[in-house]
């Protein structure tokens, strides 16, 4: 199937599922079941419309700027991240039913300027889907270390180093700061990837991008650790936006080579494996955060989840040495 109606028949479907939301939460009839029933819809939706986004990034940017696309595409999701749960707050202060009536305006725009994309290259056409295709992605991941390596390091470096979930306690319990220095804590990581996405966009990474990817990595762990020791509100801040830029230079190096080492034709399919690991650890990521945190206490958790970080760089390092020697994004 084409992607780029792939991605308008989600976006679209989205459109229609805050519709839902919308005009419920203005009638008064909205319930928690309906919520998660209009969840589901958009996980669903979003779990076709991610990858297949992906995949058209490779067909969008000239040749021998993904990189800096990617970090154009990284820097669009922080400036959401940052901006969107402010502008969501003050439109539900005016109007509970204002927000799903936003998006459903930023879908059906999205809906009409993803018609409007003009691929460099045409996405060949597979034929029709067959039983084996389903685990095509799966196999392929599988039969290439590299790409194995990229997306394997991201799984275990993100279930392990992930401290977002402890942010409320270091808040209340460590730092002693309020509503407001938990908001601060929650930006910093995306403030410091918004700054790093600037600076690549700029001046892309031209040698060693492998050494790179696994130095930026570390340094998250370092990061991480660091975060987890300190008793004071401006070290913890600047610990969570080097986290963030050094996460950036990772996802944006990460991307590339998968990208790049997957032919046009399967890139959908890894892409699902890929976002598939990618929420898969984020979640899991939380959860594990919260068990050693119960067992052990939130800065001990902290600090083991760098610490684990690091060591996963250090193994991957010796497991893909082919992926630690790549030199150039090409």
């Amino acid at each position: 199937y084409e992607r780029k109606r792939v991605v308008q028949i989600c976006q679209f479907a989205e459109a229609l599922t805050a519709l839902f939301l919308c005009w419920g939460s203005y009638g008064g009839w909205l319930t928690e079941v309906h919520i998660f029933l209009a969840t589901a819809v958009l996980g669903t939706a979003g779990a076709f419309e991610s990858p297949a986004t992906a995949a058209l990034l490779p067909l969008i940017a000239p040749q021998g700027s993904l990189q800096r696309a990617t970090a154009l595409s990284s820097g669009a999701t922080q400036v959401a991240t940052i901006t969107g749960p402010a502008l969501g707050g003050l439109a539900y202060a005016v109007a509970p039913g204002l927000p799903y009536g936003i998006m459903v305006g930023f879908w059906l725009l999205g809906t009409i300027f993803t018609g409007a994309i003009r691929l460099m290259q045409a996405a060949p056409a597979n034929g029709s889907a067959t039983s084996s295709d389903l685990f095509a992605g799966v196999r392929f991941i599988r039969n290439n270390p590299a790409i194995l390596g990229t997306i394997s390091l991201d799984l275990f470096a993100v279930l392990l180093g992930g401290v977002t979930a402890l942010l409320p306690i270091y808040a209340r319990d460590i730092l002693q700061t309020g509503p407001l220095g938990l908001g601060v804590l929650r930006a910093a990581p995306a403030v410091g990837a918004l700054l790093m996405t600037a600076l690549l966009a700029r001046h892309s990474i031209s040698r060693r991008v492998g050494l790179r990817m696994f130095q930026a990595v570390i340094i998250f762990g370092a990061a991480t650790v660091l975060f987890a020791v300190s008793h004071w509100m401006w070290l913890s801040v600047v610990s969570l936006a080097a986290l963030g830029a050094a996460d950036t230079v990772s996802v944006v190096i990460r991307f590339s080579l998968v990208q790049l080492a997957t032919p046009d034709e399967m890139r959908g399919r890894v892409g699902a494996v890929n976002f598939l690991f990618i929420n898969a650890s984020n979640q899991l990521g939380q959860f594990e955060s919260g068990v050693t945190a119960a067992l052990f206490g939130a800065m001990p958790a902290a600090v083991l989840g760098g610490v684990g970080t690091i060591a996963i760089a250090l193994l991957w390092m010796k497991l893909f040495p082919a992926l630690r020697q790549v030199e150039k994004l090409e």
